[in-house]
């Protein structure tokens, strides 16, 4: 029977050891992404999301709330089943507070829950001496489960709505990379750009910044097109590209600007390498640069662009494996 209990004992810490490490990793480190647990139940939902509803947009739009729902359900599984058994380790350590009846697996599970969330319920208490400190200590984990949990929460769902806020930004400006280089042309130069491209860096920087701290982020799969972020983005680098290898310098935007711009998609990319994004096995079509033609805008020498778009294939697949991922296609004139 004691060894009995002392296991009981060692499993509940274990599971609560694990609860509170992966709940800090997720919600408070900021740089640690998702704790081990969470990242591979997300995955795990994510694929079986992909498998079910395919490339269909209506039902992987539900995986990311899903997704948030199984992970603060799985942080008050382990909380609750981890209490349990070591209320259940340490014997007789709860009484009812009325009658004599022994205390069953039920009674330590309901025991347990109402500690974790102070409901003040008094059917049952803790006998004097350690069950007493326990009690406290499960009443806090519950306080703190809660406290973090709604601000995560909270956290989350206010990135949604600013990561999908500049998406429609940018797919305003152009379907395609080169409808919003064409757009961003004046006739002169491409200074009109200045202005969003300051605006678009700032704003990217902090969702990059939110993505690598909630990875749950990258699950939030958008209904519509023109809200999606991983095609935004595509269509955003794919511009900088074209006016940064394609045009010459001299008709570029601010070059400050330009260069913050790529920092700031690079590290909205270095995002992707700690969640379920793969580079494509394929490369993206090379861009339609008749329309530069169409819209005059002046070119460098053909070789000079194309050898340039040579050198990021890398980058593309992977903004195409952004793509992929997402359920979507690569967009092109």
């Amino acid at each position: 029977m004691i060894i009995l209990n002392l296991l009981y004992l060692l499993v509940g810490m274990a599971f609560i050891i694990l609860c509170i490490v992966d709940f800090i990793w997720t919600t408070l480190w900021i740089d640690g992404g998702a704790g081990p647990v969470t990242n591979r139940l997300s995955s795990l939902i994510w694929r079986m999301a992909r498998m079910i509803g395919g490339n269909h947009s209506k039902s992987l739009s539900l995986a990311g709330p899903f997704v948030l729902s199984a992970t603060l359900l799985m942080w008050i599984s382990l909380l609750w089943i981890g209490w349990t058994l070591i209320f259940a380790g340490l014997g007789q350590a709860i009484s009812p507070s009325h009658g004599t009846d022994a205390i069953s697996w039920v009674d330590r599970f309901y025991f347990a829950g109402y500690l974790i969330f102070t409901l003040g319920n008094g059917d049952f208490s803790p006998k004097e001496g350690s069950a007493q400190i326990v009690s406290v200590l499960a009443t806090g984990t519950g306080m703190l489960f809660i406290t973090f949990g709604v601000t995560y929460l909270i956290s989350i769902l206010s990135a949604v709505t600013m990561k999908r806020s500049f998406a429609s930004s940018i797919h305003g400006l152009g379907e395609t990379a080169e409808e919003l280089v064409s757009s961003a042309w004046n006739g002169h130069d491409f200074h009109n750009l200045d202005l969003l491209l300051a605006s678009y860096s700032e704003q990217l920087s902090s969702l990059a910044a939110q993505h690598a701290a909630y990875p749950v982020l990258h699950y939030y799969h958008a209904v519509s097109h023109k809200t999606a972020m991983p095609s935004a983005i595509a269509i955003l680098d794919e511009a900088v590209s074209l006016i940064k290898f394609a045009v010459p310098v001299s008709y570029h935007p601010n070059q400050l600007l330009l260069k913050e711009m790529r920092s700031s998609i690079d590290q909205y990319l270095d995002t992707l390498n700690k969640s379920f994004y793969k580079p494509s096995k394929q490369i993206p079509p090379i861009p339609n640069f008749n329309i530069f033609q169409e819209a005059e805008i002046p070119m460098m020498p053909e070789t000079d662009y194309l050898n340039a778009f040579a050198t990021l294939e890398n980058r593309r697949r992977k903004l195409l494996g952004g793509l992929e991922a997402d359920g979507r296609s690569w967009s092109s004139s």
